[in-house]
């Protein structure tokens, strides 16, 4: 899916913001969101909602995707941004902090250019 969250979609995400995960693609759904409301309880992973909004203080952009993994024994949420210009932006946050651990950018494609030669 090309892009997980739209616009139009932000009453569904802030349905699963109100439980306090979204899902990370192709796992067991049923076991990873207990696993993350878990977490949560334990006060190992913030609500998304309040993640994005430290974020999006210093990395602005529509949020194109989001993952909540376990990565060396803590939560992390992986998020897809796309910012002003068509720059795509991939960070791995904390998700107990909201801490930016790593930023992966990615250089903007001409506006012209053909699908084929676009990359995620």
């Amino acid at each position: 899916m090309k892009r997980l969250l739209r616009p139009d979609l932000l009453c569904l995400a802030a349905l699963g913001l109100a439980a306090g995960v979204l899902l990370p693609a192709g796992a067991d759904e049923r076991r990873d969101h207990d696993r993350a409301r878990a977490a949560m309880k334990a006060g190992e992973a913030l609500p998304l909602q309040d993640v994005l909004a430290k974020v999006q203080r210093n990395y602005p952009g529509e949020v194109l995707e989001v993952e909540l993994e376990r990565q060396d024994g803590r939560w992390v949420y992986e998020l897809k941004l796309l910012q002003p210009g068509g720059r795509l932006l991939k960070l791995d946050v904390d998700a107990r902090t909201a801490v930016v651990l790593r930023t992966r950018p990615r250089p903007a494609l001409p506006a012209s250019a053909p699908p084929a030669e676009r990359r995620p």
